[in-house]
Parts: C-alpha cells; sequence; structure tokens
C-alpha cells in the first residue's frame, strides 16, 4: 500500500491529486458558480435602485441580505411591488445557491472518486512492472536518464520528492511517485525488488549514498548507478552498493579536454552515442548475451559471420566468467552466458540480439 507521503502519477497527464486539467475543471466550475451568484445579486441590486428609487448601495446591501437569508430587517418599507420582486429574488437566490453548491461538489466527488481508484490501479500497474528501471530525482541528469532509457524503450519508474516535475514526467509518459526516495517503502512500492535497475541522481550527496545502501539491501542483484559531486562522495557510493558512480563535473571537464586534445575521437564517441541522432546518423554501442538456446552458441565468431549478416562490429567479448577480451579473434568460441560489445546500426543490433536470444 501506499506510505504517508507517496502519491503515483500515470502517464500522459494523469496523476494523483487535482491535474492541470482536473483543476482547470474545478476553476471553471467554481467561477460558474461565482458567475450565477454575482448575476443575481446585481440583479436584486438593480431591481430594488429601479423599483424603490433606492440608492445603490442599499439596493446592494438589501439583495445581500436577502440571498444570504440573514433575516435582517428591511432597510426601508418595500412597495408592493417590491415585495413581489423581493418574493422572486428570494426563490432565485436560494436556487442559485444549491446550484452552486450542487455544481462545486459535484466535481469535487468526482475528481476525489477517480483520484481514489486511479491510484489504486496506478499502482498495480506499478506492482507488474519487472525488469524495469527506477530513477530517484528528476532533476537535470535524472532528466537525461530518462529521455535515454525511453529512447531505448525501458520501462522506467520516476520517484521525485517535488510536484513541481510531475508536469515533464506525465509529457514522457513515465509513471511518478511524488515520494521520499530514500524511504525503503517508497522503494518496495516502486518495485524495487523486480526492477533491473536503479539510478540515483538526487542533488544531494547523503541523500543517494542512502538510496543506494537502501537499494543494495532491497535487492542485492539490482545494477545501480549513482552520481557524486566529488571524490569523496564517489568511494562513500562505491562502498554503499554502487555499481557505476558517475561525477558530471569530472566527466564533463575531462570531455572538454579532450575535445581540444583528441577532437576526432571525440566526434567518433559522439557518432556512437545518443548525440549522433544530431548528424543524421543511427549508430549506437550495445550489449547483447547469448542465450543459452541461441545458434550462435558454441560456435566461432567467424562461423557466427555476425560482421558480414548483420553489419555490426565486434569490440569486446564479456566471458560468462567476467573475463573481458578487446576486439577478439575469429576463431574465439561463443558461449552461453557471454557478452557481445558491438557496434552498428540500431535496426542491425536489434537483428543481432533477437538472433542471440533464440
Amino acid at each position: 500500500t501506499d506510505g504517508p507521503l507517496t502519491h503515483f502519477a500515470s502517464p500522459r497527464g494523469e496523476k494523483s491529486g487535482l491535474t492541470v486539467s482536473a483543476m482547470g475543471r474545478l476553476t471553471s466550475q467554481i467561477l460558474l458558480a461565482l458567475g450565477i451568484m454575482t448575476t443575481v445579486l446585481l440583479g436584486g441590486m438593480i431591481g430594488f435602485h429601479t423599483i424603490e428609487g433606492w440608492s445603490l448601495f442599499d439596493s446592494f446591501y438589501m439583495a445581500l441580505i436577502t440571498l444570504t437569508t440573514v433575516g435582517y430587517r428591511e432597510l426601508h418599507t418595500l412597495s408592493p411591488a417590491g415585495r413581489i420582486f423581493n418574493s422572486i429574488l428570494m426563490l432565485t437566490g436560494v436556487t442559485a445557491i444549491f446550484a452552486s453548491i450542487a455544481i462545486v461538489g459535484d466535481v469535487i466527488i468526482k475528481l476525489e472518486l477517480a483520484d481514489f481508484f486511479g491510484r489504486r490501479r496506478r499502482q498495480k500497474m506499478v506492482e507488474k512492472l519487472s525488469d524495469h528501471y527506477i530513477v530517484c530525482g528528476a532533476g537535470r541528469v535524472g532528466r537525461g536518464v530518462i529521455k535515454e532509457l525511453l529512447r531505448n524503450r525501458a520501462p522506467v519508474v520516476l520517484i521525485d520528492i517535488s510536484p513541481d516535475h510531475l508536469p515533464w514526467a506525465s509529457e514522457q509518459g513515465v509513471p511518478t511517485m511524488i515520494a521520499d526516495a530514500t524511504q525503503d517503502a517508497t522503494l518496495r512500492n516502486a518495485g524495487i525488488a523486480s526492477a533491473k535497475g536503479l539510478v540515483s541522481a538526487m542533488p544531494s550527496d547523503a541523500q543517494n549514498v542512502y538510496v543506494t545502501l537502501s537499494a543494495r539491501v532491497l535487492n542485492p542483484k539490482i545494477l545501480i548507478a549513482s552520481r557524486a559531486s566529488d571524490e569523496e562522495a564517489e568511494e562513500k557510493l562505491r562502498r554503499a552498493g554502487a555499481t557505476t558512480v558517475f561525477t558530471p563535473y569530472t566527466f564533463i571537464g575531462h570531455r572538454l579536454a579532450q575535445s581540444m586534445l583528441r577532437p576526432h575521437v571525440v566526434s567518433f564517441l559522439d557518432v556512437a552515442s545518443a548525440f549522433g541522432r544530431a548528424a543524421g546518423l543511427d549508430i549506437e554501442v550495445e550489449e547483447v548475451l547469448v542465450s543459452e538456446s541461441s545458434s550462435m552458441a558454441a560456435k566461432t565468431l567467424e562461423r557466427s559471420r555476425i560482421r558480414q549478416d548483420f553489419g555490426v562490429i565486434v569490440l569486446a567479448l564479456t566471458k560468462s566468467k567476467g573475463e573481458m577480451k578487446f576486439n577478439p579473434p575469429g576463431d574465439m568460441t561463443l558461449g552461453a552466458g557471454d557478452v557481445l560489445i558491438v557496434m552498428g546500426e540500431r535496426s542491425n543490433l536489434k537483428r543481432l540480439e533477437t538472433e542471440l536470444e533464440t
């Protein structure tokens, strides 16, 4: 069940609490109710002013105490025509009040019911996820991670304590939890037990360490990537159980220096990453697993004809025992559980991945 500070938001704008569209509906209904009341009040004021010849203020005050049914005495003696008008105003005012209450109440009840059943539905949706990725923090780093995961069609669940990031997450179609990622209950609700990986991209190093430690305890096999502000935090994150630690400022400094010293190398690396799309290329570096049922298992790289049939380059081969071989020779045998690091067009990489799975 949801923790006390946990609220779910679903893809494409539907979220726990009031969405932008729901808030707009509620606002429009409130404005409609106020418009009805204002119209009746102004109508009463003009009526008293016209029929009885009172001042606008006296007419307004008389219309107000009539509509609010406070029971004050009449300001001035009413003429027969004034009494008839006042009777009509009483009936109209009571009707307008009840109509306004009904209009606003109907919207609020519908929103609450939709929120209740929607939250349960969204929670069940998250519970059914498996091999998904949990991203903690929707700052600039977290948003970049989510975009790349979505580009690769990976299932993602976002955890962020600030509702300000919900509009962006809803536009991306990412199920979102408004909660504290450092709480174990929050990670459990996000499906940490069945998740494939977790990215801790929170602004505080202390929060990232806490999330990393909690995630490692709740799921010892999960892949954990975290951001760090400095080398000291990087070491602490690794001790807490992070598989990969990323230091943005160090990385940026390294890339800037490399762009000066080895510009062509940097350009090549950009082509092999998401940045290559700017050049109209669809080349990526991917890792593919050789399954036990694969027809390529027990074949050499040369006999597998990966390069000839799929148009990809095998950069490295990681054996099931963890040994990595760069630029493996053609006579190296593929085994079940081996991982190939390959480079090529996305469509060819997908075909190769399908072949290695069957």
